[in-house]
């Protein structure tokens, strides 16, 4: 329960820094940046847009990350996609550039770095950071930072060049966030039969006394 929580703080805290580099006309990088380029150039709902660029990176999860951690990713993209879809509901407002790419990319490393911890993500660039964490331990910030690059580089159609310029400022800010709490993000799964291991001699070790 408090796991699901956690998870569900972590993907408000996500769809909360969307929205803020949604009203600041900036965009941040994975399968969100991507969609809220889309969004820019079709005025299609991010939301569904978001939801359905998804769908191939859950083919690659199943076979790679695991069924668990598979389906723990699609309920935490909904619940995104339902979270950030509220928008809709809010009155028109602009955030400086500035202040949406520093506090946007704040609040955006603290919602992944939230459900990295509990075996989740958010799709996308996410699963291939947290598979090459797993499997040849890459730093998962900067390989979501690389990743993040590529994307709003081919937003800069949309957007432009200052907002791009402050979309890497915001994405690079969300990196850094995710590489300072990167320890135990794939590793805390596998330390749990060693703590296992670790009970189980102490308790035999008391009895032998």
């Amino acid at each position: 329960m408090k796991r699901w929580l956690l998870i569900f703080v972590g993907c408000f805290l996500a769809s909360l820094g969307v929205i803020v580099l949604t009203h600041s006309d900036l965009v941040t990088g994975g399968t969100a940046g991507l969609s809220l380029s889309i969004a820019y150039l079709t005025g299609l709902p991010f939301a569904i847009l978001f939801f359905l660029i998804n769908i191939p990176f859950y083919l690659f999860s199943i076979s790679r990350m695991g069924l668990s951690f598979t389906v723990t990713t699609i309920l935490s993209v909904s619940i995104l996609t339902l979270m950030t879809s509220m928008n809709t509901f809010l009155p028109d407002f602009s955030i400086p550039y500035w202040f949406g790419a520093l506090v946007g990319g704040v609040v955006i490393g603290l919602g992944l770095s939230l459900l990295f911890r509990h075996q989740a993500s958010l799709g996308g660039s996410n699963i291939l950071a947290l598979f090459l964490q797993k499997r040849f331990g890459f730093d998962p910030g900067k390989t979501n930072f690389l990743f993040d690059c590529v994307v709003v580089a081919s937003s800069l159609y949309a957007i432009g060049w200052v907002k791009g310029f402050f979309s890497v400022l915001s994405i690079a800010v969300t990196s850094k966030v995710i590489s300072y709490y990167k320890q135990g993000y794939v590793a805390k799964k596998s330390e749990q039969p060693v703590q296992r291991t670790i009970e189980l001699s102490s308790k035999k070790l008391s009895t032998d006394l």
